[in-house]
């Protein structure tokens, strides 16, 4: 199967979690990259951040259109992770690869477990120091590691910020546009050394394949979505570990 062939199915599949769940499928973007596509795992990360801001900047606009963005909230939120996102992003660069390998794998074992975990019931009143050092957490994620952060960045917004589900989907998609494109700014370089015959091709599957999401979770109950992409986050997980340690 030809390189520009497997780009556009693993675009596709990350596209159609995305779109399914509301976040999580851009944890599969780094190890399309890394084990398909044969990145490093400094540029499968630099390269999942454009995904990432591609595809849920996309997104983005379908949830504002239907009122399920919440701006100020959500740009406080935002802005407590931009200067983690930046500092995460440049400090990736110069990590050893085992080491991002490793910690990839431990966000994608917490990614599946979260997602088999019952949601969280919202808490009564809003403190906005627990809410700062969330939205610094997932800055940090995000610029480190090159995962959107959705699968966090929805219950952050519902436990922490009190958001009903469909604004905490929406919401987060600014959140993870905003901290994609602040970790994308210290690492200027290694995005231009980017294999861009293959990163175009994968953004534009994983664009179209939200779209598609979207319907499918319309279709199949979202628990048993959920369930099927945790079991397959943990094998993903385990895979990248083994490769970290051995």
């Amino acid at each position: 199967m030809s390189v520009l062939v497997l780009a556009l199915v693993a675009g596709a599949v990350v596209g159609l979690a995305l779109g399914a769940l509301g976040g999580g499928g851009s944890v599969l973007a780094v190890p399309a990259l890394i084990y398909l596509l044969g990145f490093t795992p400094a540029a499968a990360t630099t390269a999942s951040l454009l995904i990432v801001a591609a595809t849920t900047a996309t997104s983005l606009y379908a949830h504002a259109r239907a009122g399920h963005v919440r701006w100020r909230a959500g740009a406080a939120f935002a802005a407590a992770g931009l200067v983690p996102a930046a500092l995460a992003g440049a400090a990736a660069t110069r990590l050893p690869q085992p080491v991002l390998t490793a910690a990839f794998a431990a966000v994608a074992a917490l990614a599946a477990v979260r997602m088999l975990r019952p949601a969280t019931a919202a808490p009564k009143e809003v403190r906005p120091l627990k809410a700062a050092g969330t939205g610094a957490g997932l800055g940090a994620l995000t610029g480190l590691l090159g995962v959107g952060g959705g699968f966090l960045a929805v219950p952050a917004l519902v436990t922490v910020l009190a958001f009903e589900m469909q604004a905490a989907v929406g919401t987060s998609l600014l959140v993870i546009t905003t901290n994609s494109l602040a970790s994308l700014m210290t690492r200027t370089g290694g995005a231009a050394d980017l294999d861009w015959a293959v990163v175009a091709p994968f953004a534009g599957a994983a664009i179209l394949g939200a779209w598609d999401g979207r319907r499918l979770a319309a279709k199949v109950s979202g628990a048993r979505l959920q369930q099927l992409f945790a079991v397959l986050l943990l094998g993903v997980a385990a895979v990248m570990l083994v490769d970290a340690v051995v």
